[in-house]
């Protein structure tokens, strides 16, 4: 018997010592999975039923509103305060939402509603790489949330990069009356960047404060203050007489304004929808004192519409994408001088390259002194995307190839006379005169096409360009050309 129960014995461990087959253990899994997908199915469909059933059900939210509703309103109301919970950024998502059914007083049926959520980490420290429109960066970032218990953040930030050297900031942000979607910030910056095409470095100390809301519509708005010290700094050897006039120390101290209404499904590589932007900048009159005085002002759009393509069904990924720039600089008078400023080098607008105009180097468009690109008051650029899906890839993959041609103009602000406006008068005149300026004779005009790749944090490109119509004294690019960012023309 002792024989027979040892060998028995023995079998049992050389079972438990054999590996399971991993094909039979997948198989098992499978069946569970499927098992588990086939109850949750179920219990789905039947809470389905029941919803459908019961949608005019009276029944009442008593930790809300003590008015009655139906369990449809009921449901609206606690997708609508889930939604709101979830965009303070203080919880893992997805939020889950539990439904309890209770007797109320007169024949009505209360419904308790339990808002499940797992809290984010308050403090959260990272590093890493930041791809921006034309830069490369390395940065350190510490984040803390909820710092006062009213769903409140404070930023911290320091990077190293290709174009800004180095910048250090700080933001505090607050939501405004319980709104997710009304807040105020408060920041400040330290950077310095390298401006290669203008011979300059721009060191630049100071803050803002601004509040930030969404309309009903959807439209996003910003109003804030500026204040910055800016020293232009660092010359080059070669750098421009109009550079060098503009070296040393300049406040501005401004209040601006910026609307966004975005209604594109994807902002970086859209296929249909349109994007519109308008931002406004007051600097240096009356009570901003500081030493430069200007009005600027620039527009952005986008639209983008899917192309059907016959015996496809469904969305092809053709698509058409044209967008519109264009922005004013407007020199003011200051109280201490109210002869009209001429605008800075560092306050004027720069156009070409990789993400605007492509075909044409880095701020190679507008006017030009020596090796510098001096920028300019009045611009304005459009163009046109025709994507491709790629072969074998298809539509959804963030893949596609483009033919573009895209064109613009920079001017400085000058009189008729081709002069540079010393009086009130006299810019009034230079704005007619540029702004006619602007129209008359062709831009600057490049084709090309390429590859685009929509990574979800910022958008590649590398085109083949061709620069078709050149003005003097700019700067085309023949060529392979390669764009990292995110707003592209």
């Amino acid at each position: 018997m002792s024989s027979s129960f040892a060998e028995g014995d023995e079998s049992v461990f050389e079972r438990l010592q054999q590996r399971a087959d991993p094909k039979v253990l997948e198989e098992q899994q499978q069946a569970v999975n499927e098992r588990m997908q086939a109850i949750y199915q179920k219990a789905q469909n039947r809470l389905a039923e029941l919803i459908d059933e019961n949608s005019t059900l009276p029944c009442t939210i008593s930790s809300v509103q003590g008015r009655p509703y139906t369990l449809s309103e009921a449901l609206r109301e606690v997708s609508a305060t889930a939604d709101k919970l979830g965009r303070f950024d203080l919880f893992h998502q997805p939020i889950s939402v539990y439904l309890d059914e209770s007797q109320g007083q007169n024949g009505m049926r209360n419904i308790d509603v339990h808002l499940a959520t797992r809290e984010k980490s308050r403090v959260l420290m990272k590093t890493g790489t930041d791809l921006g429109n034309a830069e490369g960066s390395a940065y350190g970032n510490l984040l803390w949330r909820n710092v006062f218990g009213g769903a409140e953040t404070l930023n911290l930030n320091a990077s190293l990069g290709t174009r800004t050297r180095s910048a250090y900031q700080a933001a505090f942000e607050t939501p405004i009356l319980g709104d997710p979607d009304f807040r105020l910030e408060i920041g400040g910056i330290a950077s310095a960047t390298q401006k290669s095409w203008a011979s300059h470095e721009e060191v630049l100390k100071g803050g803002w404060s601004k509040l930030r809301w969404m309309s009903k519509s959807g439209h996003r708005h910003e109003f804030g203050y500026n204040g910055f010290w800016r020293q232009v700094t660092g010359l080059a050897e070669n750098a421009s007489p109009t550079v060098r006039a503009d070296a040393g120390d300049s406040v501005k101290s401004s209040i601006f304004h910026s609307w966004v209404n975005d209604q594109r499904d994807n902002a970086l590589l859209p296929s249909r929808g349109y994007y519109a932007k308008a931002f406004n900048e007051l600097a240096g009159f009356g009570p901003l004192k500081g030493d430069v005085s200007f009005w600027k002002s620039e527009i952005e759009t986008q639209g983008a519409v899917p192309i059907p393509i016959p015996g496809i069904k469904g969305d092809s990924g053709v698509s058409l994408t044209t967008g519109f720039r264009a922005g004013l600089l407007c020199p003011l008078g200051l109280e201490s001088n109210p002869r009209p400023q001429l605008s800075h080098v560092n306050d004027r607008f720069q156009l070409g390259g990789p993400t605007d105009v492509r075909g044409f180097r880095l701020c190679g468009l507008g006017p030009r002194e020596g090796v510098d690109s001096l920028g300019g008051d009045v611009y304005a650029a459009g163009g046109a995307n025709l994507l491709f899906p790629l072969p074998r890839l298809g539509a959804e993959k963030p893949v596609r190839f483009q033919a573009f041609l895209n064109g613009g103009r920079l001017l400085s602000l000058q009189t008729s006379q081709k002069a540079t406006p010393t009086t009130n008068g006299e810019v009034q005149n230079a704005l007619v005169s540029t702004l006619s300026e602007l129209q008359s004779g062709l831009p600057s005009v490049a084709a090309g096409f390429g590859i685009v790749y929509a990574h979800p944090v910022a958008r590649f490109e590398l085109n083949f360009s061709l620069p078709l119509a050149l003005r003097k004294g700019e700067e085309g690019r023949k060529g392979l050309q390669l764009g990292i960012g995110i707003n592209f023309l």
